[in-house]
């Protein structure tokens, strides 16, 4: 198969199943994560949370401008910074709309080329500095896994290419190589949001509430947890 009728493979039926597929993996995680809140506040001695308080942190957090200075300010907003390219660039880029457009009849306001391009640089520098804090610091080290290199990178390729497969003069291997690479690219990452940690992407607004709920430990298991670890002599 040349490379023509893969691009037109990858674009038609590979999109479509793997779209669906991220689509059905993300419904599972959010309804996996409701049954665990419901099982969890049936075990709880007093259920009532406070679910005001924690809309209004989670919505504090999509936008984390009084947290960014608290600890290693430099990394944390290259992580902003980084989020923020992450999700407009490929949900507002006017190409991108103009594809929803012709096949669904879906459009939204969208940026244009030349702000993308900032974005994806933007994105792809703020990749590279939180690979050099995995790589040279030592907590970012040993917080991180293998993987956690692997979506890393996964998640850079479709901007490096959709990049170079628009700017001829920095692509090596010709507009439809480099499409299909992008294509190809981003196709990957709709079949890992739903199965790897990058489900986070959309599980996120469950994570101030899933402290609440999560730890709030029914009476007596503390004690029972410490006469596990440490033996019937120790109390909490």
């Amino acid at each position: 198969m040349g490379i023509a009728p893969a691009l037109e493979f990858a674009k038609g039926p590979l999109f479509a199943a793997t779209f669906t597929f991220m689509l059905l993996g993300l419904l599972r995680c959010l309804v996996s994560q409701l049954r665990q809140f419901r099982t969890s506040l049936r075990r709880l001695d007093n259920p009532d949370v406070d679910i005001g308080a924690n809309v209004r942190q989670t919505l504090a957090w999509l936008v984390p401008v009084r947290h960014l200075y608290r600890n290693r300010p430099f990394v944390s907003f290259t992580s902003f910074v980084f989020h923020v390219g992450l999700l407009i660039t490929p949900i507002f880029l006017v190409n991108h709309i103009e594809l929803w457009r012709s096949s669904l009849g879906l459009a939204w306001p969208g940026i244009g080329p030349r702000f993308a391009d900032v974005l994806t640089w933007l994105t792809v520098a703020g990749a590279l500095v939180l690979l050099a804090f995995r790589v040279f610091n030592g907590a970012g080290r040993a917080l991180s896994a293998a993987s956690d290199y692997l979506l890393l990178l996964a998640v850079v390729v479709p901007f490096v290419s959709g990049f170079m497969a628009m700017h001829p003069r920095y692509n090596p291997i010709g507009y439809d190589g480099m499409m299909l690479i992008h294509v190809l690219s981003s196709e990957l990452l709709f079949v890992l949001l739903p199965t790897t940690k990058l489900s986070h992407a959309v599980l996120f607004v469950f994570d101030r509430l899933s402290s609440d709920v999560f730890w709030k430990l029914p009476p007596g298991a503390g004690e029972r947890v410490a006469q596990e670890l440490y033996g019937e002599e120790r109390r909490v």
